[in-house]
């Protein structure tokens, strides 16, 4: 119920924003003199009446009042306001979930750990009483520029300042006169009353903030009546402080903070857009809706799309053409993307390519076949009422491993790697699946689940459980064989649905956070998919204020299980990833996961806060109820070098276990590098790629007891025992390399090797790996592809075998992937959709 209410607020004062459509009216002016205005407006690219009747046709039209003075057109206003702000929960549109989905959620995030935080903020009596004095002097300055603003106005006679500071105090009326309304009825408690419970209902007065409304309201009518960066910041910079203050001084809970500020600020827009009369100046103040370019009851993600699997060709073909310059809004470090996403990028590639002549003969093929996959959300026969079943692909695959493999990523390192976390032993081995998904409107049904078959193995010996138990700080663990498996498992399979360029999804999921080929840092698929609920951004957006340098971002979240731990068992983890491109050419992002809770330790809303909060204190410092576990923290950065461009793209990945960012202390942190050729000179089918990655860093903790470790997590960063981040395991080092060449769009042929290393202080004696390898797609039609994969391995571990050993591990595929094979429901009526996909291969 609370929660509903929350949501009320938010949309009480920010719907209106969406559902306005006004139209010019001067009280003391003439309808022709009107018409002219408007007509000079036009002309100058001016938009006097804020939400256009063609942008919003369903809004009431109500009539934009410029005449900004005191008296009965004042308290007309401020009535008008009242009764817009009050009734805009009716005209709540499916746009306005964009913001009121991530703010309601941050707010539920606080509202839960409100008491925790005030209690740990600090008790002394100074400290309180300077925080209290700062937020009400703020305060004052505020009221006092804005008073001051439209005095200066009327004595200069300089109608901008005095609408300035009219447009201010009226901002500020209307906060005050929502958040007193609200104070009175949700009645919370203030902090310092009855021991920091918050309790609603209770006749306390404590949400929202009323100091934090004014500030906000008042702080964006100025910014936007004086655009400029200087401006914002000493408006929003002083609006800040004074919430934080509140906070600081024991005054409000966050959440009180943060509902009054978006409260203040969406008023604020509400007075300025109705009331701002654009020919005195200052700055235009577009919704989000207008500033996509979209209606509020419209959004072109809003039908469901499932998530393309991480092994598909689809991602390399996409790279390829970004790498070439013709995408330029992909985002290579955060995957899976939905196949809606994947569709725009390749409409993309086909703006640049379509028409043009110098278009190498790869590129256009590439772009063929992208566009035959993704044809149909392509078509728009995908719509919100549209209900379909499509079969993706059916597929065998055999592999035989001549020699003992490595199969102990955790510990000694992988001879198949970012295969899902199948099982593999020397023999024969086999796996065979299918994947399809259902697709209801904006929702989505996706399995993905296939029968595996791995040979006995017999357990590690003595010495070598032993050195696991040092390493790990646990107990000798029994000789417990390692058993022939014949199971049928699920990958990634998951419920989802796309509400306004947002896709949230539960079950099992896999993901890829950062730019490299082979292995990424963070977050691969190198281990089986966790289970996990998920909110991931579709549709790129661009922050408001100086923000929209960062230019346009994308972000991940989810909250998941690890399995298959035993020094804690059940573990969760969650992680957020937020990227940017400021321009086509640069992405970069940061990310952070913590691994938490287990027998042992508590998930209470504490130990949440304190795993989210990037300046908390080490875990060590933390009792079992408010630990906030292992956190780690990524930094990624790709850079398509102008000067060579469509033939160059570097990047980097870095993680750091200790510091809130890899950049905090670059020493310390796990790095890889890499770069790509997507066609060499004078070879237009031949790329090249390489890339190094180390965990063994110059300062870091030996014995592997740094990077993928925990003194607390034995079974750190891993699922079912397979890393869930790069292949080179603990404190390791070693590089990769990969040539391809192009056949056609899809067939090629490529060659690998790998070298990696692991260091002596985390295995006696160390060890070292060397594999080459040859892998070959053939796409004998459209739908059917044999691949075949052929790689020579040799290693040296001392305590697993006295001498080198060698394997030869050879695979063969067959996947069959009917495009566009499906089964659709559309108004009652049912028909078989298998048209022909016959494309130049």
């Amino acid at each position: 119920m609370l929660s509903g209410c929350l949501m009320a607020t938010f949309g009480a004062a920010g719907a209106r924003c969406y559902a306005q459509s006004a139209s010019p009216k001067a009280s003391d002016s003439s309808a022709t003199d009107q018409s002219a205005t408007n007509d000079q407006t036009a002309e100058q690219g001016q938009d006097l009446t804020g939400d256009s009747s063609s942008r919003i046709a369903d809004a009431p039209v109500s009539s934009a009042n410029y005449d900004n003075t005191l008296g009965m057109n004042f308290l007309k206003n401020f009535a008008a306001d009242q009764r817009a702000i009050w009734t805009s929960p009716a005209r709540l549109r499916l746009a306005d979930a964009d913001w009121l989905l991530p703010l309601g959620i941050a707010a539920g995030g606080m509202l839960a750990t409100d008491t925790e935080f005030s209690k740990h903020l600090s008790n002394s009596p100074s400290r309180l009483r300077f925080s209290n004095n700062f937020s009400n002097y703020g305060l004052a300055s505020l009221a006092g520029a804005a008073g001051g603003l439209y005095l200066w106005g009327r004595i200069t006679h300089d109608d901008h300042k005095r609408e300035t500071g009219f447009l201010a105090a009226e901002a500020a009326l209307n906060s005050l006169a929502l958040t007193y309304t609200a104070k009175y009825t949700f009645g919370r408690e203030r902090p310092l009353q009855n021991n920091y419970s918050g309790s609603f209902w209770q006749g306390g007065d404590s949400f929202p903030s009323d100091h934090a409304a004014v500030a906000w309201s008042v702080a964006s009518v100025v910014a936007h009546e004086y655009p400029g960066p200087l401006t914002s910041l000493l408006a929003y910079g002083m609006a800040t402080a004074v919430s934080a203050a509140r906070v600081d001084a024991k005054q409000h809970f966050p959440t009180d903070v943060l509902i009054g500020s978006a409260l203040g600020w969406f008023v604020g827009q509400e007075v300025y857009r109705h009331h701002h009369d654009p020919e005195l100046g200052g700055g235009e103040w577009e919704t989000y809706a207008e500033s996509r370019d979209e209606a509020p009851g419209r959004w072109l993600g809003s039908a469901g799309s499932p998530y393309v699997e991480l092994d598909s060709w689809i991602y390399p073909a996409i790279e390829q053409l970004a790498a070439m310059g013709y995408i330029q809004s992909d985002y290579l470090g955060m995957r899976p993307w939905t196949r809606t996403e994947c569709a725009h990028l390749v409409e993309e590639a086909g703006d640049r390519i379509q028409g043009n002549e110098s278009v190498p003969g790869v590129a256009s093929l590439l772009y063929t076949n992208l566009a035959k996959e993704f044809s149909v959300e392509g078509d728009g026969s995908g719509g919100e009422n549209a209900v379909s079943i499509h079969l993706e692909s059916v597929y065998a695959s055999t592999t035989d491993v001549d020699g003992p493999p490595l199969h102990d990523s955790y510990h000694f390192g992988q001879t198949i790697i970012n295969d899902y976390g199948r099982p593999y032993e020397e023999g024969f081995n086999t796996y065979d699946g299918f994947s399809g998904y259902g697709i209801a409107g904006r929702f989505t049904i996706y399995v993905r689940g296939e029968y595996q078959h791995a040979p006995y193995a017999p357990a590690y010996s003595l010495g070598v459980r032993e050195l696991i138990a040092t390493v790990d700080e646990n107990p000798i663990q029994p000789a417990t064989p390692f058993p022939t498996v014949n199971q049928f498992r699920l990958l990634d399979t998951y419920v989802a649905a796309s509400v306004a360029g947002w896709n949230l999804a539960f079950g099992k999921q896999s993901l890829w956070w950062g730019p490299e080929y082979g292995g990424a840092l963070l977050f691969s698929d190198n281990a089986e998919p966790i289970y996990m609920a998920r909110m991931s951004r579709v549709a790129p957006i661009t922050l408001p204020w100086i923000f929209r340098y960062l230019g346009p971002m994308k972000s991940d979240a989810f909250v998941g299980k690890l399995s298959g731990h035993n020094f804690p068992p059940r573990p969760i983890m969650h992680g957020e990833k937020i990227s940017f491109k400021p321009t086509p050419n640069v992405e970069f992002g940061f990310s952070r996961t913590a691994i938490m809770g287990g027998v042992g330790r508590a998930l209470t809303p504490g130990a949440f806060w304190n795993s989210y909060t990037i300046f908390s204190k080490s875990s060590i410092f933390y009792n079992a109820n408010k630990n906030p576990g292992k956190r780690t923290g990524g930094f990624d950065f790709s850079y398509k070098v102008p000067f060579v461009r469509n033939w160059l793209t570097v990047y980097t990945d870095s993680l750091s276990d200790d510091d809130p960012s890899p950049l905090a202390n670059p020493p310390r942190a796990g790095i890889a590098t890499g770069f790509y050729m997507p066609r060499l000179p004078g070879l237009p089918r031949l790329d090249l790629r390489f890339e190094s990655v180390y965990t063994d860093t110059p300062v870091s903790s030996t014995g592997g007891h740094y990077i993928y470790f925990d003194s607390f997590y034995h079974d750190l960063y891993t699922n079912k025992g397979n890393i869930l981040g790069d292949w080179i395991g603990r404190q390791g080092s070693g590089y990769q390399g990969w040539s391809t060449y192009h056949f056609s769009s899809r067939s090629n042929i490529q060659f690998g090797y790998r070298h990696a290393q692991v260091s002596k202080d985390f295995i006696p004696g160390g060890e070292t790996l060397n594999d080459g390898s040859v892998k070959a797609n053939w796409w004998l039609r459209n739908d059917l592809d044999i691949s075949a994969f052929v790689q020579y391995e040799k290693w040296r571990a001392a305590v697993l075998a006295p001498g080198p050993q060698t394997n030869w591990t050879s695979s063969i595929e067959v996947s069959f992937q009917p495009q566009g094979l499906r089964l659709a429901f559309r108004s009652g009526r049912e028909e078989l959709d298998a048209q022909s996909t016959q494309a130049p291969n």
